[in-house]
């Protein structure tokens, strides 16, 4: 009986010891892959001009609530420095809903999703997400803001003015 008892005990300590490290090892595996909930990035003006470092994102995208309704206006270019031609994106999606400083639209593009409150003589970036594999880069002025999400030579940038009339945005993708 002694002897039975005696490889029972070994028998539970060989495997609680594998269970241990077979745990341990796959945690460390594990930790920070697909399997983290999607974070939202806030934009403060500090991080205005610091690249975003991409984050573990969810394996599943949510859907817009409303087909596009609006067409995209005009492009145009009002940065001072010269850039590539830019050319209207058409999966321009805005999702509108009442706040009480604006409206707050939510932009999805192939890049990421930027989500500005616009307000009635300017705006405010909500948040933006880049999409899995893409980074983005943010600019704030006191009459635009710059949301550009890249991914090697692919670039979105979703740009909000409210320089010379009420906040309008443009998407361009070069």
């Amino acid at each position: 009986m002694r002897k039975g008892l005696v490889h029972v005990l070994a028998w539970s300590l060989a495997t609680g010891a594998a269970v241990t490290l077979s745990w341990w090892g796959v945690h460390t595996v594990m930790t920070g892959t697909a399997y983290d909930p999607p974070r939202a990035l806030p934009i403060t003006a500090a991080d205005a001009t610091q690249r975003s470092k991409p984050l573990a994102s969810s394996t599943q995208r949510t859907e817009p609530s409303k087909p596009p309704s609006s067409k995209a206006p005009e492009p145009r270019n009002p940065s001072p420095a010269p850039s590539p031609s830019r050319t209207t994106s058409p999966s321009l999606s805005p999702s509108p809903s009442a706040s009480a400083s604006g409206q707050i639209k939510s932009y999805d593009t192939e890049g990421g999703r930027a989500v500005f409150d616009l307000g009635t003589t300017s705006a405010t970036l909500v948040s933006a997400t880049p999409a899995a594999s893409w980074s983005m880069q943010v600019w704030k002025t006191e009459s635009w803001i710059r949301v550009e999400f890249s991914s090697a030579a692919d670039r979105v940038s979703v740009f909000c003015t409210w320089h010379d009339g009420p906040p309008r945005v443009e998407i361009g993708t070069y």
